[in-house]
């Protein structure tokens, strides 16, 4: 009973196949196909610091 066994759970991932021992991620009972919209979070951008300007020499 190893990889070659395709009865076991090693023996299908050795075989890469799925089923009752090695089903996919299992889903809820209500589950539905459409997902959730995410909410996106709007980032708050920072006012840049104001520069001061060089005062000009004088001759």
């Amino acid at each position: 009973m190893g990889r070659g066994d395709r009865k076991t759970r090693k023996g299908k991932i050795a075989i890469r196949s799925y089923g009752n021992v090695r089903p996919h991620a299992a889903k809820p009972a209500g589950a539905t196909a459409a997902p959730k919209p995410v909410a996106k979070v709007a980032a708050k951008k920072t006012a840049a610091p104001a520069r001061k300007t060089a005062a000009k020499k004088s001759a």
